[in-house]
């Protein structure tokens, strides 16, 4: 055992350099999107007591029951889980700090969650999200505004083929009528009903209007409509929903059958999908969640929100030919010799300070090797400083892309030789 190589944790990957650089890449549009529409940052735990999601995501969800990874502390006896989504401790977090007082809120955050799935394609054990959140807002603007933010990011990104399903679930009143209509309907047909929509049935019947299950899926078609149980307030937020989206040309299509696998959510719910990643589909998916902040133990508070899956949005970005990004490197400082060597580091300083990105070469090695890492490193120029350089107070100039002319300069003129050597990148 002792010598054996440990791995990492299946469902939970290494992001590699080469592939961190895209991650990057992905990150910063991403922010300047969201500080586009005025929100801003909020960082909370990865860890959160369990009873927070048991009692935000509903203790009858896929995730409470078979997902979460939930412990013991051994220091107190805690029960403690690792996050599996943000919004819940997302409005924790606001509760605990009295952000709503006053002021509603634009949030987002990103990072880390872990739910104990099967891995497949697009999805993870340790897997990673953009939440955003608007909490404080009660209109169907913001449902809509939030809609319209993903179209424009799928723009930015250049993804051509995201498809917006959206549907209301109502207010709790008329949910209540439906899940007693959905209960009398699925009793009647009790035969047909698999393993788990019978575990459901009466704890919660509408995720089995979810199911995958093709031999369920006439009975679900079938099946009470809870848009036929909305009264006339949520009606209308729908249709407002759905009049600013025409208003934008953002084309959806109304899917009945779209609840969301989170009993936190009401009102409007919405999901993008692309048909590229096999039955990992969603790439975005959120919507209204008003009864939240109460249920965790506050006043009332209307809030709406969406996540997406950044693993699915790069491999949509991958497929469509983006590749690994390499950071942008402006030289490489190659030198030999023992006075060159003394003077490198302080070269490389200096040319730091003028805001350029500088490797220096470690660890010796003939010029020739070391170009090679040089030409290796995607640096746009080399700056090469041997012994008979460092005693005239030069260093050679030598560009490493578009056939490679040099010239040699002085020391006190090289960052402003770089720049009229249009050799930096950018």
């Amino acid at each position: 055992m002792g010598n054996t190589t440990l791995q990492a944790v299946r469902g939970m990957n290494d992001i590699l350099p080469d592939e961190a650089q895209l991650w990057l890449w992905f990150e910063d549009a991403v922010r300047d999107w969201l500080e586009a529409y005025g929100y801003r940052n909020i960082r909370m735990p990865l860890v959160e007591p369990t009873a927070l999601f048991k009692r935000a995501i509903g203790e009858v969800t896929d995730i409470v029951e078979k997902e979460m990874y939930s412990f013991e502390d051994s220091l107190n006896g805690d029960q403690l889980t690792l996050r599996p989504e943000g919004t819940a401790s997302c409005a924790r977090a606001v509760l605990q700090h009295s952000l709503l007082y006053n002021a509603p809120q634009r949030l987002y955050y990103s990072g880390a969650m872990f739910r104990h799935e099967r891995p497949q394609k697009g999805r993870y054990r340790q897997f990673h999200q953009i939440g955003v959140e608007a909490l404080g807002f009660a209109g169907p603007d913001i449902d809509a505004e939030q809609i319209l933010m993903c179209s424009r990011l799928w723009k930015k990104l250049g993804i051509r083929d995201a498809e917006l399903q959206i549907n209301t679930l109502g207010d709790a009143a008329s949910r209540h009528r439906h899940r007693e209509k959905l209960i009398a309907y699925f009793e009647h047909h009790k035969n047909v009903l698999d393993a788990d929509a019978q575990r459901r049935l009466y704890s919660n019947p509408l995720r089995i209007l979810d199911t995958k299950n093709p031999a369920m899926q006439e009975l679900v078609s079938a099946a009470p409509k809870l848009m036929d149980e909305l009264e006339e307030d949520a009606l209308k937020h729908f249709e407002e929903v759905q009049a600013i989206l025409h208003q934008h040309g953002i084309v959806f299509e109304i899917n009945t059958h779209l609840v969301r696998g989170l009993d936190y959510y009401n009102r409007t719910v919405f999901e993008w999908v692309t048909t590229r990643l096999g039955a990992q589909g969603t790439i975005c998916a959120g919507g209204r969640y008003d009864g939240l902040i109460e249920q965790i133990g506050g006043k009332p508070a209307p809030a709406c929100g969406f996540a997406m899956g950044i693993e699915r949005l790069l491999a949509l970005l991958q497929e469509d030919g983006m590749q690994n990004l390499r950071a942008p490197l402006d030289v490489y400082l190659v030198h030999q010799g023992e006075q060159a060597n003394r003077l490198a580091g302080g070269v490389a300083e200096q040319l730091r300070d003028a805001g350029l990105k500088v490797v220096l070469h470690c660890g010796g090695g003939s010029f020739k090797s070391q170009m090679k890492k040089a030409d290796a490193s995607g640096a746009a120029c080399a700056v090469i400083i041997g012994d008979d350089e460092a005693r005239a107070g030069q260093a050679t100039l030598k560009a490493l892309r578009d056939g490679g002319g040099q010239q040699r300069v002085a020391l006190a003129e090289l960052q402003q030789k770089i720049r009229e050597f249009n050799l930096v990148r950018g």
